[in-house]
């Protein structure tokens, strides 16, 4: 359950006692604070946790249950947030997201990862190489995670536009070896980019709380005031996110449209083609159909030159026809 746990004082790391009390009791008396990662905890496993730290029951229960939005909620000793990092797997194109949910104390941090779409070691072992940051408090901790997040939405935002990109030379210049599936796979593209923006939508608030430009974010406690430009940077990344992710998401309408219309033009110029061919077809067929009908007074009934003559008259009037259409551009 418990992935790391460690006591950082002055941005030091001091590796955490076993017993929850103890480190947080350490991280006290020291000035420091503790850091708990932990990755899908049980409701039983998590109890021990709740208890020492003192965790409202309402986010507790957000943090076992996962498939929350993100948010940002205060309660009276702590500071709960929800991230939900994206992945997006090139190879079957599909996104996917986890969910990181962070407790910020004023001397404690915990962070609880459902799913494989944020590993939280390596951002660890980085603000362990940054003492400075570090020893900015439980805040750093929260920043930390936040820009991490929002910078690996800018990376999937860029991968999602070279593939629409591709996506969208197909449907205009389909002998470039488009998929006669297109259709299928637009409708699949637009909805991993709304999985994208239910990441990435819900954000937009909680960070502007946490930099303090609305006039609720002067009211979030266990926030540094010296953080609070730092987490206007967050917002900002955000911001253009936000904005590629709508763009995308326009630009796929629109490109799903423009196959559709496509479509639309070839079903009417095969119609046009198909009824050219059957008037060509039809001229011959009455033709035929005259000089079939086996009556006594028939105009070159006993003429010699007569089948050859009428044959030639149903070329004469197929060519002339084939002209006329290919003239029309129906052919």
């Amino acid at each position: 359950m418990i992935v790391d746990c460690a006591i950082y004082r002055h941005g030091q790391r001091a590796e955490g006692p076993e017993d929850l009390s103890d480190a947080l009791a350490e991280a006290r008396a020291a000035g420091g604070f503790v850091w708990i990662g932990l990755h899908e905890p049980s409701e039983r496993e998590f109890d021990l946790v709740t208890q020492e730290f003192e965790l409202h029951p309402l986010a507790v229960e957000d943090a076992l249950k996962a498939h929350q939005r993100p948010k940002l909620e205060v309660y009276d000793d702590s500071l709960f947030m929800v991230l939900k990092p994206v992945v997006y797997e090139p190879e079957s194109d599909a996104v996917s997201a986890g969910e990181v949910m962070v407790f910020v104390g004023e001397n404690f941090v915990v962070t609880v990862r459902h799913g494989e779409g944020s590993p939280l070691a390596a951002l660890r072992h980085r603000l362990e190489e940054d003492p400075e940051m570090l020893d900015k408090g439980p805040t750093s901790v929260l920043y930390a995670i936040a820009d991490a997040t929002v910078d690996h939405y800018l990376e999937v935002a860029t991968e999602l536009q070279t593939d629409l990109d591709e996506l969208e030379a197909e449907v205009f210049q389909p002998e470039l070896g488009g998929s006669r599936n297109i259709a299928s796979r637009i409708y699949t593209f637009k909805r991993q980019v709304l999985e994208f923006r239910r990441a990435t939508g819900p954000l937009a608030l909680p960070l502007t709380r946490l930099a303090g430009s609305g006039p609720l974010g002067t009211a979030v406690p266990f926030v540094h005031d010296k953080a609070r430009p730092f987490f206007r940077d967050v917002n900002d990344h955000l911001t253009r996110v936000n904005e590629s992710v709508e763009a995308l998401d326009r630009l796929v309408s629109d490109i799903l449209s423009a196959h559709l219309a496509q479509m639309s033009v070839r079903q009417n110029d095969d119609m046009r083609k198909i009824s050219a061919w059957a008037a060509m077809a039809a001229v011959p067929t009455m033709i035929a159909g005259i000089y079939g009908m086996n009556f006594d007074h028939m105009p070159e009934l006993h003429w010699v030159w007569s089948y050859p003559t009428v044959i030639l008259v149903m070329v004469a009037l197929e060519v002339l026809l084939h002209r006329l259409f290919k003239r029309r551009g129906w052919l």
